[in-house]
């Protein structure tokens, strides 16, 4: 499987537009699984907006990606603000596996409510991790803050992930933390990282990119610069993976209590 890592700025609160911008991304280089930032259909810093920017996961946005990624014969994992108006409108930071005529949906379960962020002042957390399966390689979802959480990561390697997918919205001023955590995940539990960040300024946050791939001994196996505008790619190898598991077998001896 080809991966493409697409670091791009968004426009805050305009849809149209980052449809649009997903869109021309996905027509500059080929690859089987596209990844956007956190919240990267409406940009991160929309704070009260979220409410009527929030997308039903049956909705036609959600119908719109469908179609973008199916006539291009890929998958993607974009960030959307979700809304279950079965649930009186609670609203969810959500990253959404998107292809195959379907849409596979994370709630991000460890919102980010200190500092600068606000996070729980508008979502509600979820609860379940997920992990879906694309040509026979296994995808666990993760959103920002999450991957500060080892707990998220094994449960998704427990269920078959074979690389942990981490969208973000991360200002500069956590760069140094994702720097250390994101090869730890990586390492403990013998599988492939990808971290997709969002670049530039909104409001009063400067998202810093740095977009990666780290492979399962730690290694970077893409890389994007710092605040520019790019797509890198790489190949997931699962016999690596496997090999890796042999070497180190983590997950074999995970002690269960």
């Amino acid at each position: 499987m080809k991966v493409a890592l697409v670091q791009r700025r968004c426009a805050l609160g305009d849809k149209t537009r980052n449809l649009e911008a997903m869109a021309s991304a996905m027509d500059t280089v080929n690859a089987d699984l596209y990844v956007f930032c956190e919240m990267g259909l409406t940009g991160y810093m929309v704070r009260d907006g979220v409410v009527r920017l929030a997308e039903p996961k049956n909705g036609n946005v959600v119908r719109d990606l469908i179609r973008m990624a199916d006539h291009r014969g890929a998958h993607m994992i974009v960030g959307l603000a979700t809304v279950d108006l079965e649930a009186g409108g609670r609203l969810y930071n959500s990253s959404v596996l998107i292809g195959g005529g379907g849409a596979l949906f994370y709630d991000k379960i460890h919102l980010a409510n200190f500092g600068p962020f606000e996070e729980g002042l508008y979502f509600t957390p979820g609860r379940n991790p997920v992990v879906a399966k694309v040509g026979g390689v296994g995808i666990g979802l993760g959103i920002c803050y999450d991957a500060f959480f080892p707990s998220l990561a094994r449960d998704c390697a427990q269920e078959g992930a074979d690389i942990m997918v981490y969208i973000s919205a991360s200002p500069f001023t956590s760069r140094a933390s994702f720097e250390r955590v994101l090869p730890a995940r990586a390492v403990e539990n013998a599988c492939y990282v990808a971290y997709v960040n969002n670049v530039g300024s909104q409001l009063n946050q400067v998202f810093f990119g740095g977009s990666r791939a780290i492979d399962p001994m730690g290694a970077d196996v893409a890389r994007l610069p710092l605040f520019e505008e790019g797509v890198a790619t790489f190949d997931i190898d699962r016999e690596f993976i496997a090999q890796s598991r042999r070497g180190r077998p983590t997950l074999r001896d995970e002690v269960i209590t």
